[in-house]
């Protein structure tokens, strides 16, 4: 009786770095709706915001984790994340936070500049502590992501510096390069979990801080949307895709919210982007368009081959067990 064909492991990972790829792209495009969904708000008290958000997005990953895994195996993932999976929710926390709040002290321009280091400082992260390669073409692409940036928001960008403000974007870039590199170290633990904890720690320390909870019902509709769509939807595409990616990689791909937040302003909100925020918004998408052209490429040229030295090992079985099987017969 023949025995089911199992592909090699190196066309498992090939596919799974594509599932991984468009999965991280997924989530960028989510969460790029984020700051035109803030928009529709005039809450003046952001921690607020921070709440609602929190619980909406919390919300959403439960139900995410009972459809997909069912109660009890749920609870068994939430058991076996261990020190990672916490570490990854407070790092989630600690950003989502971070990002609301930063808003009432600095510009956006200067949030999204010391962002578009976070693929730098995952590579960084994951060489030093974990000796994990970074290849010359990712460098490259993340220094032409840099340079884009830096053109995006040179208009934007002002002489006059917020202590609190730069802190909390440099905050939220160090707590999401760890979240990357220890979701891609911990590739075995589902990071599901780990995400919902972490909008439960962040509305947790919105509860002790905002000044109320009222809202009125078109806020909390947006509030909804903002919170399960925008943070919930987003946070479950990228634990899912992360693991499956180098960690440079990964935050490389995340970039792509930067590129399409003015997009989506300049369409719902008739905002003009200037020509400098588009100039820099086609650097970065070139960059990353050709980094994942290359990609493809290699992988196109991988596959095929690994696939013919199957069918080949599985010829040669079949021939040996055949010269078996007549070698007996002679007997």
């Amino acid at each position: 009786m023949s025995q089911p064909t199992v592909l090699p492991s190196t066309v498992a990972s090939t596919q799974g770095r594509a599932t991984g790829i468009a999965l991280v792209l997924g989530s960028a495009v989510v969460w790029s709706f984020g700051g035109t969904l803030a928009r529709f708000l005039e809450i003046d008290d952001s921690w607020i915001i921070v709440f609602w958000r929190s619980i909406f997005a919390a919300l959403f990953l439960i139900a995410f984790m009972l459809v997909r895994d069912g109660a009890s195996n749920m609870s068994r993932l939430f058991r076996d994340m261990g020190w990672p999976g916490v570490a990854v929710g407070c790092c989630f926390a600690t950003a989502s936070t971070s990002f609301v709040l930063a808003l009432a002290y600095t510009t956006v321009a200067n949030i999204l500049l010391v962002q578009a280091g976070v693929p730098l400082i995952a590579a960084l992260m994951s060489w030093v502590l974990f000796r994990e390669g970074v290849s010359q073409l990712t460098v490259l692409a993340i220094a032409a992501v840099i340079a884009g940036v830096l053109v995006m928001v040179s208009d934007s960008l002002t002489g006059a510096v917020s202590p609190v403000g730069d802190a909390l974007a440099l905050l939220i870039a160090l707590a999401f390069a760890c979240a990357t590199v220890i979701t891609r170290r911990y590739a075995d633990v589902r990071m599901t979990p780990a995400a919902c904890l972490g909008t439960l720690i962040a509305a947790t320390i919105a509860a002790t801080q905002a000044s109320g909870f009222a809202v009125t019902p078109s806020e909390l509709g947006i509030l909804i949307a903002f919170g399960a769509l925008n943070f919930g939807l987003g946070l479950a595409l990228f634990v899912t895709g992360a693991r499956l990616l180098p960690s440079a990689l990964a935050a490389l791909l995340g970039t792509v919210e930067t590129v399409l937040a003015p997009l989506w302003v300049a369409v719902i909100h008739d905002e003009i982007p200037r020509a400098n925020t588009i100039i820099g918004g086609s650097i970065v998408l070139f960059a990353l368009f050709a980094y994942l052209a290359v990609e493809l490429w290699r992988n196109a040229g991988c596959a095929p081959k690994l696939e013919q030295i199957r069918v080949v090992l599985d010829k040669t079985g079949q021939n040996l067990e055949a010269d078996r099987a007549t070698g007996k017969n002679e007997r």
